[in-house]
């Protein structure tokens, strides 16, 4: 299983961010969007998994309380000159947290913990997505007008809501793109 620990979206701010990739999609074609139904703020990915349960174990011994999160601005991973993931950020005091508090009760079962999180909402890959370009892969066009629509316009806003639990999953790839499946929800305390 290949599995990773997230944070969901509320309904009204991925309503906002689908009319807002509506309003790019006929301005850029080439561009490859991620599907929104896949929309999540990864706080860790464990990669291939034989067994779930101690994971589970473990993340049911998080203790963070609940906290507010804004989603606003977009930008470009690694860089505006050279896009390979368009995102919309994400801004609160308390994700951190939440994150190094995943990481720490991982770490015993040999998770490495992440020095650098950068909460984000990846809203589409340029080629691999990857943040180098694998080789014979080229940059599209329309992802540098997208950066230079971004660039020209004012900064989005989605909208502010309140983490009140976090998820494992499952992620499973194909030829049409993920397919993600919840397989426990361990909540934050009130």
């Amino acid at each position: 299983m290949r599995l990773f620990v997230a944070l969901d979206i509320d309904e009204a701010i991925l309503q906002r961010l689908d009319d807002y990739i509506r309003t790019l999609m006929p301005q850029l074609p080439g561009v490859r969007f991620v599907r929104s139904n896949t929309y999540h703020v990864t706080l860790k990915f464990l990669g291939e998994v034989k067994r779930a349960e101690a994971i589970s174990e473990r993340l049911r011994q998080v203790r963070s309380p609940g906290f507010s999160l804004s989603v606003g601005g977009v930008g470009f991973f690694p860089s505006e000159r050279a896009p390979r993931v368009f995102w919309a950020g994400i801004e609160s005091s308390a994700l951190a947290g939440l994150a190094r508090d995943v990481g720490g009760a991982l770490e015993p079962l040999g998770y490495p913990l992440e020095h650098d999180f950068h909460p984000h909402l990846t809203l589409a890959r340029n080629g691999s997505g990857r943040r180098r370009p694998v080789r014979g892969e080229r940059s599209p066009q329309a992802f540098a007008q997208l950066a230079r629509i971004v660039a020209s316009s004012p900064a989005p806003e989605f909208g502010t809501m309140t983490a009140r639990e976090f998820f494992l999953y499952e992620s499973k790839l194909s030829s049409s793109g993920p397919t993600y499946t919840k397989l426990e929800a361990f909540a934050l305390a009130a």
